[in-house]
């Protein structure tokens, strides 16, 4: 498969093309067309005369992201099949993309419907008639998209499809690990009827091509995915110009004493580890009363030990392997560190080639890089406290808040630490990846700002405008 550029409405070579390997058996699967200097100057050109032309309706636009969902739908083989080479997804992990994508579309294309202002309070002032006023919503201009790898269809969907249903044209510049991907929704969405001038797609590595995009004044607007330190880059370089982050997190779930066991214990090992743990949310940090540990532990790492790894194929495989050896070499070192520091492995801290085996870690400490840096792999570490006072206090202690799972039988404990736990997400008898794509998504403090959710990121990628009428 040759992943091309989409340049001024039309699929282009790149100025030099990359081999994409297999993550798990190192395979060549297909190339990246690299996008010169001039064509990413090219791509975001021609998106700024894409929307400058465009004269599609609310309705229209509904109905291409309508039709895109549908597509996109018939295309499940052969997404889950991609997914695989380019993200080592297992079956179950590209088939929960790809419908998760489907849902995404058809909320973004109900939100192209219902895009309204409101009626301004004109008559509210003093002396104040024969006058109103409403707002409306309008495009920002050109919205740039950068993607992650571990979500290669449906996180790019959560910034391309609300930007379209608000009328921008958009360029896209999905991670180069998993740019396959990308092309194959900017194909459905084209073949669902989308103007080919109001997207471009353009690939290359984020260090060569990211600085190019955040020095191009006339992109009007940023929403990115990925890490903190570079998300920081965005901000400074976007200066007034609005954006929306997700960055890093070091997402933590609470286990309290009168927990739900039976509840808990599937959905944060299927939290923690799903996606080999390359997920923002996943729990990294799990804090577990210390009354119930002596029965919760066990319980886990057992039913850890029954998640088998390896070849994403394979179709009783849970875990594939990670995105790349540099990762997995990264992640195995932190394991083989904070064990050599005094923790207990309780099971995995094995690796082969890209897949590490589901690892479960005790007797951390603070200052181990598996407990205070984003792991990004299939390692949960286990602290036990005293009490949901002391569980709260640790799970606020990171400079991140993106999500935060809480497992209590409890309203008053529920709601209380709701209440304090400061993340962007609290999510109560669940664990901290719960997310459902209609929702508001976003983090605070060095987890960034803004809302993924389509309803909520279509009113941050059109601009309110005011109109008052005096008769």
């Amino acid at each position: 498969m040759n992943g091309q550029l989409l340049i001024g409405g039309r699929w282009t070579d790149g100025a030099t093309s990359e081999a994409l390997k297999d993550k798990y058996d190192g395979s060549v699967y297909g190339a990246m067309a690299a996008a010169s200097g001039e064509q990413v100057t090219a791509a975001v050109s021609g998106a700024i005369e894409g929307q400058r032309r465009s004269t599609l309706s609310p309705y229209q636009r509904y109905q291409i992201l309508a039709q895109a969902a549908r597509v996109l739908a018939s295309r499940t083989e052969p997404l889950i099949e991609l997914m695989r080479h380019e993200a080592g997804f297992t079956r179950a992990d590209g088939d929960n993309e790809v419908r998760r994508c489907v849902q995404t579309l058809e909320l973004c294309a109900e939100e192209a419907k219902r895009l309204n202002g409101d009626m301004a309070p004109l008559q509210a002032g003093d002396g104040v008639k024969d006058r109103f006023g409403f707002t409306i919503r309008a495009p920002r201009g050109v919205v740039c998209a950068i993607t992650p790898f571990n979500s290669p269809l449906n996180v790019v969907c959560h910034k391309v499809g609300p930007a379209l249903a608000g009328g921008n044209a958009v360029v896209l510049k999905p991670s180069e690990f998993t740019p396959l991907t990308a092309v194959e929704l900017c194909r459905a969405l084209l073949d669902a009827g989308l103007p080919a001038d109001l997207l471009a797609l353009v690939h290359g590595a984020g260090a060569v091509v990211g600085p190019q995009l955040l020095a191009d004044q006339r992109l009007a607007f940023y929403a990115f995915t990925g890490s903190t330190r570079v998300g920081r880059q965005i901000q400074a370089a976007a200066g007034l110009r609005r954006t929306q982050l997700e960055l890093g997190s070091i997402a933590s779930t609470i286990v309290c004493h009168d927990a739900n066991l039976d509840l808990a214990i599937p959905k944060i090992l299927s939290a923690g580890l799903r996606k080999a743990g390359q997920v923002c949310t996943s729990v990294q940090r799990l804090y577990v009363d210390r009354r119930i540990a002596g029965e919760f532990v066990p319980r886990m790492v057992e039913a850890a030990r029954k998640m088998k790894a390896g070849d994403p194929a394979d179709p009783a495989t849970v875990i594939g392997p990670m995105i790349s050896l540099q990762h997995a070499e990264r992640a195995q070192g932190w394991v083989d560190a904070a064990v050599a520091a005094g923790a207990r492995l309780l099971t995995g801290g094995k690796r082969e080639g890209t897949v590490m085996q589901p690892t479960v870690l005790t007797s951390v400490r603070d200052e181990m890089k598996v407990v205070c840096e984003e792991i990004f792999a299939p390692v949960v570490s286990i602290v036990e406290v005293d009490g949901i006072d002391e569980a709260v206090a640790k799970a606020n202690d990171t400079a991140f808040g993106l999500a935060v799972g809480l497992f209590t039988s409890n309203l008053h404990t529920a709601f209380t630490a709701a209440r304090q736990l400061r993340f962007g997400g609290v999510h109560i008898n669940e664990a901290s990846s719960a997310r459902v794509d209609a929702m508001p998504f976003g983090g605070v403090k060095d987890s960034g700002f803004g809302w993924e959710g389509p309803a909520y990121a279509i009113r941050e990628m059109t601009e309110e405008r005011l109109i008052t009428v005096a008769y």
